[in-house]
């Protein structure tokens, strides 16, 4: 959870959006939106590490079992569809769709009959393959790939009966900030358990979507990768890190829990990798990259504009020095009576 934060608060103009949400009368332990915009204003003034607390309790999510049933991607998209639904009839109506949204049409096609069926769907982040995949190119190629409805599996195609057909999804429009899972945790029937795929799988620090969409875009699908999420160990558990790119610009910091450091490029993405070759000390534990965040180049300024404090409605920065106020006040009477 602390990496995704981290991400998202590094996705200036959706911070800009949090702040504008108006949470005046909210109750404080409940509002998610109220919690989230308190994590993002100590992560910009704050000098000490930031607590999550009050935000994880906003969700229900109050004990360290309830927390372990949710997955990131899960998270991201309680977290988004909360924020979505309280923007709702405000000024930043409509931010979260607009920055992660694609569009994909799924199809099914018969081959010998004029009968076809389509259906466009929504999504805010997509679930890439990585076992037997070389490279990111290669995900996509999979995911856009036929499947054949024959034998037993034939497709009902009404009044034509039961018909041999094409099954598959084609990417109508990639969002401004593209969220990709990559499935590095699966089932694996012959051990009957999760397992975690530690295979080398290569991503880029640009890439190029437009041979996966149905069309050729007025704006190239061009991405530029802006954070990487690593995980060090197996399904049972391990460590969490967060690779950031905060200016687009190639110049990528560490985030490591409380510890915030440069790092070199390679560290971020060719370290990330996973398998044997390659691997520096890190890999002495399983160490691969299980989602990427990438921007799209041209949405680059846009989606990393400056925020400043004169960005935060003079009310929400108010009520919070005032929460701070009060939370050192008890903290204070805590410690004269030690």
């Amino acid at each position: 959870m602390n990496s995704l934060l981290q991400t998202l608060f590094f996705t200036n103009v959706l911070r800009k959006a949090v702040y504008k949400i108006p949470t005046v009368g909210d109750d404080s332990s409940r509002s998610v939106a109220f919690a989230l915009q308190r994590v993002f204003f100590d992560l910009q003034f704050s000098e000490k590490p930031v607590a999550t607390k009050k935000l994880t309790k906003s969700f229900g999510w109050e004990t360290l079992d309830s927390f372990m049933q949710h997955d990131v991607q899960e998270f991201l998209r309680v977290l988004l569809d909360k924020l979505e639904n309280k923007m709702k009839g405000t000024l930043v109506e409509g931010t979260v769709p607009k920055l992660f949204e694609g569009k994909m049409t799924s199809f099914i096609k018969c081959k010998n009959v004029n009968c076809s069926s389509t259906r466009v769907e929504t999504f805010y982040d997509i679930q890439l393959s990585v076992k037997g995949k070389n490279n990111i190119y290669e995900s996509f190629k999979d995911y856009i790939s036929t499947e054949t409805l024959d034998g037993e599996n034939k497709y009902d195609a009404g009044e034509h009966g039961l018909q041999e057909a094409e099954k598959g999804v084609r990417f109508d429009e990639f969002p401004p900030v593209l969220h990709l899972h990559l499935m590095r945790f699966q089932y694996d029937p012959q051990s009957d358990a999760s397992v975690k795929f530690n295979d080398r799988f290569e991503f880029y620090e640009e890439i190029n979507l437009d041979p996966y969409l149905q069309e050729i875009p007025q704006i190239p699908a061009h991405y530029t990768l802006h954070a990487v999420l690593v995980h060090s160990g197996d399904n049972h558990g391990g460590h969490y890190v967060v690779f950031i790119n905060p200016k687009g610009d190639g110049k990528w910091c560490k985030f490591d829990d409380d510890v915030v450091s440069r790092c070199r490029k390679k560290e971020a993405i060719e370290y990330n990798f996973g398998g044997k070759e390659d691997a520096p000390y890190l890999a002495r534990r399983a160490t691969s990259a299980y989602m990427l965040i990438y921007i799209q180049t041209s949405q680059l300024k846009y989606v990393l504009q400056d925020v400043t404090e004169n960005d935060i409605p003079a009310d929400l920065y108010e009520r919070i020095n005032e929460e701070m106020r009060y939370e050192m006040a008890i903290a204070g009477s805590k410690y004269k009576g030690r």
